[in-house]
């Protein structure tokens, strides 16, 4: 299927969303439950799997759907197609704090490899498939870099992070250690590995797990530096417990039992 060049405009700060200009007969395709706003003459149609393979008869349509079932995502994919005589827009939000990164799949090799997750739209003609690293050990430890989603095609598709995102450039042979949460995307030519941490006590106590992806050059590389596993890790940690228990750290101002600091303020201790 032949790509469409689309126009667009990322607004926000630190909840952004992007705007998609469409030509007459252009589309686009977002992820279901995605989309913010749309102008009146762009019609939606929610197909079965990947919106790239409607041409491929039953079979592309059980494969491109079965690809993104692996990868965690919806069997569905929804279509902005612009039935009006003028330029159209619609609106794709990102679903947590971060950033919205454009990547031109022309300008990266043809194919992009991203975190199963941060696939957010894209224009008509992205092919959506799966990554499964082949090396037995990044399958047992790789976490969420073990199955990664696959964009194909040499069209716009955008990729959401989370925190501040930052692209760094691997020449052939350089290596750079991340946390396998921390990774974005990175471009066909670059080599995904886990390693090691090598240390028990760094392991146990350091906080980072005893596993690190290495990626190898040579490549472009796209990290985060606030995965949305970590965010949940956090928020469910600070969360108040339930059955009258409290938390260590918010024992002062929300016990349930004693009433804390805040029931004595709000009368929570009276009879």
């Amino acid at each position: 299927m032949a790509m469409d060049v689309v126009d667009y405009e990322i607004k926000g700060a630190e909840m952004q969303f992007v705007e998609v200009e469409l030509d007459p007969g252009e589309a686009a395709i977002g992820e279901a439950g995605s989309m913010m706003f749309m102008d009146m003459g762009i019609t939606m149609d929610t197909v079965f799997g990947d919106g790239s393979q409607q041409t491929g008869g039953l079979f592309g349509k059980l494969l491109g759907a079965g690809k993104r079932l692996i990868t965690g995502e919806s069997l569905f994919t929804t279509i902005y197609t612009n039935q009006g005589q003028g330029k159209r827009r619609v609106a794709f939000a990102a679903p947590y704090p971060g950033k919205i990164v454009p990547m031109d799949l022309r300008e990266l090799g043809g194919t992009l490899i991203c975190q199963k997750d941060s696939f957010l739209c894209a224009a008509r003609g992205v092919s959506l498939g799966i990554a499964l690293q082949q090396r037995l050990g990044t399958g047992f430890f790789g976490g969420e870099g073990f199955i990664m989603q696959k964009l194909e095609g040499d069209g716009l598709a955008f990729v959401h992070a989370g925190g501040t995102v930052v692209r760094r450039e691997l020449k052939a042979g350089e290596s750079l250690m991340i946390d396998t949460g921390c990774v974005v995307a990175y471009t066909g030519g670059v080599d995904f590995d886990i390693q090691y941490v090598g240390k028990v006590k760094t392991a146990l106590f350091g906080g980072e797990g005893l596993f690190l992806a290495r990626l190898t050059g040579p490549g472009h590389v796209w990290l985060q530096s606030l995965p949305f596993s970590r965010l949940a890790s956090r928020i469910f940690a600070a969360a108040p417990q339930t059955g009258g228990g409290t938390r260590e750290q918010g024992g002062l101002l929300t016990g349930v039992a004693g009433g804390g600091l805040l029931g004595g303020l709000l009368g929570g201790d009276q009879e």
